[in-house]
């Protein structure tokens, strides 16, 4: 941990089509290797396979699939005695976005198909639906923490 000044958060300008600083989010996520054209590219391409199929507005459906994939809760392992509980916390807004994030991409890279593109948005379709790989890591996070709900008071 640092002794000199805190870190300064210079912020995100918006996306450029857009004009959403959580669409520049996602992009700097889906990024590899420095290849920001290509993510761009890759989630406008998403976007616009999303217009054609859904005929809605690509920016209010990805903002509604990343609202339903977005965790409430999270456990985390606590040292107690000599036994380790995972025990259920709150998660920060921060957090909650950039897990809902990550885990729309992983899902959208691990399934099948040729385009990364006509993965996304095949993926934010099913997360705007409450189905789909990410969908299901946010019900099986939640479960978790419910079920171990008992080990609560171990937070701290």
């Amino acid at each position: 941990m640092g002794r000199k000044k805190k870190t300064v958060d210079r912020g995100l300008l918006p996306d450029v089509k857009y004009n959403s600083v959580i669409v520049s989010k996602f992009v700097n996520r889906m990024m590899w290797q420095g290849k920001r054209s290509i993510a761009m590219r890759v989630v406008h391409d998403a976007f616009d396979t999303i217009r054609q199929k859904t005929e809605k507005e690509p920016l209010e459906v990805f903002l509604k699939a990343l609202d339903n994939v977005k965790p409430m809760v999270e456990v985390k392992s606590r040292r107690v005695g000599g036994a380790t509980y995972q025990v259920p916390i709150e998660i920060r807004e921060t957090r909650r976005e950039a897990l809902g994030m990550r885990w729309i991409i992983n899902a959208a890279r691990a399934r099948a198909g040729h385009e990364m593109a006509d993965r996304l948005s095949a993926e934010l379709m099913d997360a705007f639906n409450n189905t789909g790989t990410a969908f299901k890591k946010k019900e099986d996070t939640h479960k978790m923490a419910e079920a171990n709900k008992a080990f609560a008071h171990y937070r701290w």
